[in-house]
This record gives C-alpha cells, structure tokens and sequence, in this order.
C-alpha cells in the first residue's frame, strides 16, 4: 500500500532558486536517512548537482522567452509511503522511480530518496517543474493528487503490492455521528405490525385500531393515514410490500401471512450479505499475496498491467461484484446493438434520400423524351436512338411507384437529408461513446473471469493434494 501527496515547493523569501532548491534536495538525500546516499537514485541529472541544474533549467526557460509567476513553482515533491514490513528500501527506490517516470512521462528531471527512517519506508521523489526542453513548464490541475495516487496504485499492483483498500460511501467514517431516525412510514408500519397481532377480521376494524393509536384516517381511492406529527397524509400504497392495500386485504382475508418489517429488512439484509462479496477487495489480496514462485507463475498466465488497470476501472465504476459486472457488460452490448442499428437504419434512410433525389431530377430531365417515345408509338428506331435517356425515365417512374403518397420535392428531400445527416452525427458520438464502454467492460468482465476462474483452479488442486498427499 502507498500513500501518496502531491507538494507544489516555492521559493523562499529573500533565498535564489538554487538555494531554496538546494535546501529540500539536501533534505531529501539525507545520509541518515537514505543509508548514506545508497537509496539514492535519479533521471536526466546528478544528485550532487541537482539543485544547479534544475536552476539553470530555469534561466534558459527564462531566456528563452518563458514568463515569470508571481509565487511561481520551482519544483514539485511527492511524497510516496509504503505500508511497513511490506516492501524492502531497494525496491521501494524502484517503485518510486518508475512511479515518477509515468507521472512526469519522462519529459522532467527528477530525483527519488528513499527514507528508511521511520517504521514505514517512504519516497520523496523531487522533479523539476521546467521540462528537459526548457520551454514548457509543469502545471498543476484539478484533482492532481488523486491522478497521482492512481498512478501509484497502477504501478504498486503491477508489482504485487497492496493498495489502499476501497471502501464504499456507507463504510467511510463521518466528521459528525447523528442519531439514526425512523422515517414516518416505519412508524406507520410498525403501527400496522401491531394491529395486526390484534388478528382484526376486516379492513374497517384495522383502521380503527389505527385511530385508537393517534393516527388519522382517509378513505378515498387510496387509503391514507397521518400520524400527530406529520404535516401531509401518507397512501399505504406508499408503504412498500406487506403494507399496501391490496396486501392488507389479502392478510386479512387469510390469502397470505404477514411478515413484519423488521423481520424483512434482517432477513433480506442477511441474504445480501451472504450473496455479496466484495471483488474488489478479493482481486487485491489475490494480486498481494505474495512474490514467490506462485506469483510469479500467476503473472506469466497473465498479463499483470492488465488486471491492474481492469483493478483500477473497477473501483473507479464501484462494481464489486461479479454479477453487476456480468450485468454491465451485458447492457452495455445491448445499448451499442441499439445505436448501431440506429446508425444503420439512418445510413440506409440518406441512401435513400440520395436514390430519390437522383430519380426525380433523371425524371424531369428525360420526361421530354419520353413524351416523344410515347408519340411515336413506342417506335423502335426511337427506343434505339434514345435507349439511355428512355430506361433512366422508366427506372424513375418504377421508383415512383414504390412511394406512399405524392412524390416529394427536392427542397423537402434536401431539408430532411440535412436532419438525418445531423442526426448521424450526433448518434455517432453516442455510438463511440457506447463502443467503448462495451469494450472496457467486457475486457473487465474477461480479465476478472480468468483470474477468478485460475484462482478457483488452483484452490481444487490445493484441496486434492490435501486429501491426498501421494499426488
């Protein structure tokens, strides 16, 4: 697991750039710190020299043409910290490295001190903010710190680490604890379990055993009920199965047994817990659980980047589970069939409206021709001389033929054409955007399957061998 923060580093009043520099790498290479400089490493500069190179990196950006910020960054520092007893200081170096490499995509210099200090080994990776060329600078943006840490994440699971554990909204703590509070239709509901156990033999008496209890009653299309301190009536309708009123009826006539519920919340609740298991969770510990001689089987099957990315997109959709991936993929199929046979029937309706328009103006521009033809009583010589300019005039009047209605006019075809072509456009979008989404998700559903199936495997032939140490 490796946290991760991202450090904008600004200079100091009344210090250079190569000071205020020199001041954090010193700091970061810390003999103490990083077993005298061994736990050192770096790109495209020398640790010994850092602080001058990323400095005169800046004066020829400066030179070169580049502006001057007020306030203006001249390095960025991120702090890496692995969870302790996990990682050995060398390869926490590496991680460090290649996690710097990815984020700034080679285009800056930077180095990785690797602190070992403390119980938990953690990184300071600097880089400078002007890039190799001189002529661009690294700049901040939105959610940085979380694309950061996914990168992180990204390059810790292809290496057989753990992440920081997901969670979901209703597992993550709260700044503020407040009392939980029944809403008023489990009030009403629990007033119905009540009067219930009083075994009423019809509707009327129910409802009055109701009012006993404080609650008013209103009988209209629906039945309502409101309790002392609600402001507006609630329908039974509303109150979900075993408290409608057809429900009601049917309990009360014998058709059916009620099941009060607290007793359907414990159950279905149980039964969730017991279905669901959390994928997530069970992909991470199957990718670190150890670098042994299994691991290093499992990443040959498989391509390890893979899993991570499928890992990370995973947790990005908050699918924890197989049967809503399984569910996903399968929409996501169903809408990119729907959109593509859109875009087919829109594609076929301009092909269309291009034959007709073609066929109206072959018509209007043979019809003179035709007329002659027909004069001439179908003469034969005629057909001869003008057989062209006759058949395109028939295959226009067989077009014609085929049509409902009157034959539309050229500014209507073309007026409808554009909206169609329009339509294509816009649906095109959508199409890519559906293609996409059908693919993440059915390599998702393909590399989870796989690992899942293998992990499945391995844990049979684990059994066997168990009940028979001969094998």
């Amino acid at each position: 697991m490796a946290a991760t923060r991202l450090i904008a580093m600004h200079m100091n009043k009344g210090k250079s750039i190569q000071q205020c520099l020199k001041d954090r790498t010193d700091y970061a290479q810390n003999g103490e710190k990083t077993d005298h400089g061994q736990l050192v490493s770096s790109y495209e500069c020398d640790p010994k020299l850092v602080e001058e190179q990323f400095a005169l990196s800046k004066r020829e950006y400066f030179n070169s043409g580049g502006r001057h910020y007020k306030g203006d960054v001249i390095a960025y520092q991120i702090r890496q910290a692995f969870k302790p007893g996990e990682i050995t200081p060398e390869e926490a170096n590496r991680i460090g490295y290649e996690t710097a490499m990815r984020w700034t995509k080679g285009q800056h210099a930077f180095i990785v001190a690797t602190h070992i200090d403390k119980e938990h080994i953690h990184n300071h990776i600097i880089y400078n903010s002007t890039n190799l060329s001189c002529n661009r600078k690294f700049r901040d943006f939105l959610l940085s710190g979380v694309a950061l840490q996914r990168v992180s994440d990204l390059v810790c699971l292809e290496n057989g680490l753990s992440v920081i554990k997901p969670r979901r909204p209703s597992e993550r703590s709260k700044r503020t604890e407040y009392p939980e509070r029944k809403s008023y239709r489990e009030d009403i509901r629990m007033a119905i379990d009540m009067t219930l156990e009083k075994k009423p033999k019809d509707m009327d008496e129910l409802l009055k055993l109701l009012e006993e209890m404080g609650y008013e009653i209103k009988k209209q299309k629906y039945i309502s009920v409101r309790g002392n301190s609600q402001k507006t009536f609630i329908r039974f309708r509303s109150l979900g199965a075993g408290y409608r009123d057809d429900d009601l009826y049917r309990i009360l006539s014998g058709e059916e047994k009620h099941v009060p519920d607290s007793k359907r919340k414990d159950r279905q609740s149980h039964e969730k817990a017991e279905k669901k298991m959390d994928m997530l969770l069970d992909i991470q510990e199957m990718i670190a659980k150890g670098k042994g001689p299994g691991y290093e089987r499992w990443a040959k099957v498989h391509n390890i980047k893979q899993i991570a990315q499928t890992l990370m997109y995973l947790e990005e959709h908050d699918i924890r589970d197989l049967d809503l991936l399984i569910q996903k993929a399968s929409e996501a199929s169903a809408r990119f069939g729907e959109i593509t046979q859109k875009q087919k029937q829109l594609e076929a309706r301009l092909i269309e409206i291009a034959a007709l328009k073609k066929h109206i103006i072959n018509y209007s521009k043979t019809k003179d021709v035709y007329a002659e033809y027909r004069k001439s009583g179908y003469s034969k010589k005629f057909l001869e001389e003008h057989r062209e300019a006759i058949t395109i005039h028939k295959a226009a009047k067989d077009a014609f033929s085929q049509l409902e209605g009157t034959i539309p006019k050229i500014r209507e075809l073309n007026a409808e054409y554009e909206r169609v072509l329009r339509e294509k456009k816009e649906t095109y979008a959508e199409y890519r955007k559906a293609q996409q989404e059908m693919k993440e998700l059915q390599i998702a559903k393909h590399n989870v399957e796989q690992l899942l199936k293998k992990e499945e495997q391995e844990h049979q032939d684990r059994q066997k061998k168990k009940d028979n140490p001969l094998l």
